[in-house]
């Protein structure tokens, strides 16, 4: 027979080890569930906390310093967003081709928000995470007249329905063709430094309509700040897209966002940048690929300068032995979209 000291302890005092593993076993969750110091946890289980949630109903479709928040935030807050999709509900699942000669770009793009950050001031940077990007349950793809890459060379209309939900991971666009889905908000950014409505359209120095594909669950996103706050709003969601968005559209669609919005002060940057596990990018926007391209290569060389100690030929060089010029988008008139992508494994 064992006689060791735990068989010893179950023989003889059952109630006594009962306590015993009890203890052990609260030790064990205390230790998992520690988060960061203050009064916002944010981790807890190795799930997110999340502190706000902002329905579909919260929403605008302007930039600018005019537009009043819907909620006021620390920094570090984790926010559920639901957002709409880019028509506003000018269609459904029952959308037939002519509903795309009565599309209204009027309601185009609702965002949620904005949210006000509490301590982010111009000249800061506000750090958002997308930490996780559900999607709805339908989405559109639509050739509208007159607008897209190919607009004067194609004289086409198309539109396509799409089933989603949650736990929609690809689509069948034709019988033959299927696609992996890669949900992502085609709209983030902070409020201008002006009280003019800006449309949503396209990007600029703020964020905007960047539709980056890359800008999808897991992606750090840094942007400017120009005004108190902040005033950050994100929407426009798609559940896939290629680089370029050449039709216009997405597959555009409602999702849930998890993002965490966090104040900078050691940074500085002119137009907003992210970064993966993979690489740390820079964008750039223009009214032509090449003044987007020229930005957003002068932006990388001077992160290399400033965050890798490299000097101004060191990090010219490194980004044309490693950096990746891509265009995200060309169709939001009057600018462009151009991003490079410098790898991880080569930076310190």
């Amino acid at each position: 027979m064992n006689k060791s000291p735990e068989n010893h302890l179950k023989m003889k005092n059952p109630t006594f080890f009962l306590a015993f593993l009890l203890i052990a076993l609260m030790s064990s969750c205390l230790q998992k569930e520690k988060s960061t110091a203050g009064d916002e946890p944010i981790v807890q289980l190795d799930t997110l906390v999340i502190q706000h949630t902002l329905t579909a109903k919260n929403t605008h479709n302007k930039f600018s310093n005019a537009i009043a928040p819907v909620l006021s935030v620390k920094s570090g807050a984790v926010i559920e967003a639901f957002t709409k999709e880019a028509s506003d509900g000018q269609f459904n699942m029952n959308s037939t081709l002519g509903a795309l000669d009565s599309l209204d770009f009027g309601p185009i793009h609702p965002l949620t928000g904005p949210v006000f950050v509490e301590g982010a001031q111009p000249g800061d940077v506000l750090k958002v995470t997308l930490q996780k990007i559900e999607l709805g349950d339908w989405g559109w793809n639509a050739i509208l007249p007159g607008f897209g890459f190919l607009a004067d060379t194609l004289d086409v209309k198309y539109l396509k329905l799409y089933k989603l939900g949650k736990d929609c991971e690809k689509v069948m666009f034709t019988d033959d063709i299927a696609i992996k889905l890669n949900p992502f908000p085609g709209v983030m950014g902070v409020a201008p430094d002006t009280s003019e409505l800006l449309n949503t359209i396209p990007p600029r120095a703020n964020g905007g309509n960047m539709d980056d594909p890359n800008m999808t669950e897991g992606t750090i996103m840094y942007f400017p700040v120009f005004v108190e706050g902040g005033l950050f709003s994100i929407g426009d969601g798609h559940a896939v897209q290629g680089l370029g968005e050449v039709c216009g559209t997405a597959i555009e669609c409602p999702l849930r966002i998890v993002c965490q919005v966090e104040v900078l002060k050691n940074k500085s940057i002119s137009e907003p940048q992210y970064e993966t596990e993979a690489y740390y990018a820079t964008t750039g926007f223009g009214p032509t690929i090449d003044e987007a391209a020229k930005k957003a290569t002068l932006y990388m060389v001077d992160y290399l300068k400033e965050e890798q100690g490299l000097s101004t030929e060191e990090a010219y060089a490194l980004c044309s032995l490693q950096g990746d010029l891509q265009i995200a988008q060309v169709v939001d008139l009057p600018n462009m979209l151009v991003t490079m992508h410098m790898p991880k494994s080569v930076l310190k």
